[in-house]
């Protein structure tokens, strides 16, 4: 196949290695690029430019690869069927027979991943990136570029950046960074308290959900309160339910109530949505008649919502124990919000073990928590927080430049932001000669950062060039805009909806000349 032709692509081996590899022409070795983390989206951006011809250097603050699979307590497993977290070019074991494998087996594949590809020798393990910083002459002016970068391509002739590594004396400059540090790890979100009425007057012990020392020995036998009603809550609190049993119930205590589905459930969810499901969505810069076909069939999309909804309070007492959210199911997946009901969940409600409890607030005490409208304190022993991270402000705290720090959370940073992400390789338009990968939420993680780090890979090559930073800002408004119709006031800028994965996919493809393949599958 000669340079720029076509390749289709199948739901197993989306945009292979034969889409692309053919571009990869030409010495790539002079050109640094350092990847930031070692986990699914380090690996895999190591992967695809080691494959290109650079020889990256990846930097791993813990002493091995994983990322947040590295960290977590003992009951994790996927929420997302292993058939659609899975490497185009790198199967699953067939010993691996559940659908839905404990966190000990996916760290399992990925170890074989990395070494399957050699992937190893360009990891520094124990390395922590404390910041980078981009070093320009001083006639720079990127204020004025009308192409990223000021060319549109990946490298620039005079820019550099400077990687600061914790007790290392000298930094590290390379040509280009990928940032891979992820969006559910180091910094944890935790609410603010008034003076006093915070954890510093509590007797008792405060975590959080991605603490290393959240084992087994410590809740055994202990009171204790989860904070929080998203995939880690849940999870921790079904395990701390498993464990203690009747005699030491666990509470789960929460602001707003979603939707939790069975895993089974879950996999007729992903399958349903296919080619024929993309009729009925509005897609970003969609024509007159995609707008009118999508809009004449959009009560159909509203129905499924209220047929999957119809069916969980018939399965599961969410009435009895006040479990129906305010908002639809349709709205909850449009905002990549997927929680996985453990097995057993409401048994464990039902028999004593696991109380729910809803409020709007809370404050320590010295013996527990008071709750918001209770006139006693619920006495607790340990109080896990699984409130999530500050993911935006761990991504802005690794720039040096405040300037780049405001183009990533400051208030005169246009929303465009992260959506951008979702679309053109991770890369900012006003950030040169760095992509983030990673850091976007889907429902099939995975398989979306393989393709954008494929399309990347592309990029780096030197197969194609950007355009213009207004264009790129017209092309995330309008996805923007489709993302908001769907999700509402839940809408967030880092999540690739699963309405428009496909779309989304389809778009990175189109940016690699090749032909997205139509299939009746989901995520193809």
């Amino acid at each position: 196949m000669g340079k720029g032709e076509g390749c289709q692509i199948t739901l197993d081996q989306q945009l292979s290695l034969s889409c692309f590899t053919v571009f990869s022409s030409g010495p790539k070795m002079e050109r640094k690029i350092a990847i930031i983390g070692a986990g699914v989206s380090g690996l895999l951006a190591c992967k695809y430019t080691l494959e290109n011809g650079f020889k990256p250097i990846v930097f791993e603050a813990r002493s091995g690869i994983g990322g947040v699979w590295s960290q977590t307590i003992e009951s994790t497993k996927l929420q997302t069927p292993k058939s659609f977290y899975q490497f185009s070019d790198f199967a699953w074991p067939n010993s691996v027979t559940e659908t839905f494998p404990d966190h000990n087996k996916v760290m399992e594949y990925l170890q074989a991943y990395a070494a399957h590809f050699n992937l190893f020798p360009s990891i520094k393990f124990d390395t922590k990136v404390t910041s980078i910083d981009r070093l320009v002459p001083s006639d720079e002016d990127e204020h004025s570029w009308d192409l990223w970068g000021g060319t549109g391509k990946p490298f620039s002739s005079s820019g550099k950046w400077n990687v600061t590594v914790q007790e290392a004396r000298n930094a590290y400059q390379v040509d280009f960074v990928i940032l891979c540090i992820g969006r559910y790890s180091d910094l944890p979100n935790t609410p603010d308290f008034p003076m006093n009425k915070g954890p510093e007057v509590f007797d008792g012990k405060v975590l959080h959900s991605m603490n290393d020392d959240l084992a087994a020995e410590l809740i055994n036998g202990k009171r204790v309160t989860v904070i929080g009603f998203q995939k880690s809550a849940v999870d921790v609190a079904a395990e701390v339910a498993n464990r203690n049993g009747v005699r030491y119930p666990c509470t789960l205590l929460f602001k707003t109530v979603h939707w939790m589905v069975p895993d089974y459930f879950l996999w007729s969810t992903f399958r349903s949505l296919n080619r024929w499901t993309e009729l009925i969505i509005h897609n970003p810069g969609e024509g007159f008649f995609s707008w009118l076909l999508a809009l004449s069939l959009s009560p159909l999309l509203w129905l499924s919502s209220k047929v999957v909804e119809s069916c969980l309070k018939w399965t599961f007492p969410l009435k009895k124990y006040n479990m129906i959210p305010g908002h639809s199911f349709l709205n909850q997946i449009s905002s990549c919000m997927f929680t996985v009901l453990p097995r057993n969940f409401y048994d464990r409600v039902q028999g004593g073990g696991l109380s729910l409890m809803k409020s709007r607030s809370f404050t320590f005490c010295k013996n527990g928590l008071v709750i918001d409208g209770e006139t006693t304190p619920l006495v607790t022993d340990i109080v896990i927080f699984a409130t999530g991270y500050k993911s935006d402000e761990k991504l802005k705290n690794i720039f040096k430049s405040t300037y780049f720090q405001k183009q990533i959370t400051g208030s005169s940073a246009p929303l465009y932001r992260f959506s951008l992400f979702s679309i053109r390789e991770g890369i900012h338009p006003q950030i040169p000669q760095l992509a983030i990968l990673g850091y976007a939420d889907s429902p099939s993680i995975l398989r979306t950062t393989e393709m954008r780090s494929k399309c990347l890979a592309h990029f780096l090559a030197g197969n194609s060039n950007l355009p213009t930073i207004k264009e790129m800002e017209h092309n995330v408004m309008n996805w923007e805009k489709s993302m908001r119709l769907y999700a509402g006031e839940s809408y967030r800028r880092s999540c690739v909806s699963v309405l428009l994965q496909k779309y989304s996919n389809d778009q990175l493809c189109k940016d690699m000349r090749c032909n997205s393949k139509k299939e009746k599958m989901v995520f193809g």
